[in-house]
């Protein structure tokens, strides 16, 4: 299902790469206009350049921080600003940690709770009154499969962002808001690259490609859906980690570093 975006604006975070920028690649395709929030304003030049060359759209740039309360400000002015109206929210930007809890320095974990739950809270908060107020709008979080499995932190955050998701869609569906949590597995983006993880530990059919899981996470959201979850395979993963003894979907531990 592929609603009729043609000039309305999308907000993107972490917009530079991986998931973020095919949601801005996916969105320009249908005629959105873009904000495009990012850290690496040299990326974000590139990527609005190719878009509005390729669809014809406006791609307005914002690089931001979003685990700084600064650039979390600056975000939140722009989705705020009544003249320039904010049809679509996307929530992508986020980190991973590579080791366990009690080995991350304390500020690494505040750091990746606040991107993952209160930046993407803080965003949300934003861009409703003006969507409220016109009686329309959409807001897309990416989360992950990880939402569903006890495996540290990042599920735990991702886990508050797929409930909080699905309160928002409840609470303000009936008012024209579609509130969207996408839960993907393994994905073929820079994420686990930053974060040093050693892919060869996920087998081959455990990886999704960026594409599928937008294409996907979009038309759930344009249907009103609450969760998505990309891919019959990571909806059996999602269905058996809901009735599974925890100690067998936790995963083996890692070891000490």
């Amino acid at each position: 299902m592929t609603p009729n975006t043609a000039g309305h604006t999308a907000l993107v975070t972490g917009a530079s790469a991986g998931l973020g920028s095919e949601f801005a690649r996916q969105l320009a395709a249908q005629g959105c206009n873009l904000v495009l929030v990012a850290r690496n304003r040299a990326r974000l030049e590139d990527i609005a350049a190719e878009l509005a060359r390729r669809y014809g759209i406006t791609a307005e740039l914002l690089p931001a921080d979003l685990a700084d309360d600064a650039g979390v400000a600056a975000v939140v002015e722009r989705l705020s600003d009544p003249r320039r109206p904010v049809d679509i929210l996307v929530n992508n930007a986020g980190i991973g940690l590579l080791h366990n809890f009690e080995d991350n320095h304390i500020s690494e974990e505040k750091k990746h709770l606040k991107l993952h739950g209160e930046t993407a809270m803080e965003l949300t908060h934003a861009a409703l009154k003006g969507m409220l107020e016109r009686g329309q709008g959409r807001i897309i979080n990416v989360a992950s499969i990880a939402a569903f499995l006890p495996r540290g932190t990042y599920s735990a955050a991702k886990a508050w962002l797929v409930s909080f998701s699905r309160w928002a869609n409840l609470a303000y569906g009936k008012r024209g808001i579609k509130v969207t949590a996408i839960c993907p597995g393994f994905t073929h983006t820079e994420f686990h690259d930053r974060m040093g993880m050693d892919k060869s530990v996920a087998p081959s059919w455990a990886w999704l490609q960026a594409e599928r899981v937008v294409r996907e996470g979009l038309a759930d959201n344009a249907r009103g859906k609450a969760v998505s979850i990309p891919s019959k395979r990571y909806k059996v993963v999602a269905a058996f980690a809901r009735v599974a003894p925890a100690r067998l979907v936790a995963g083996p531990p890692r070891k000490p570093q």
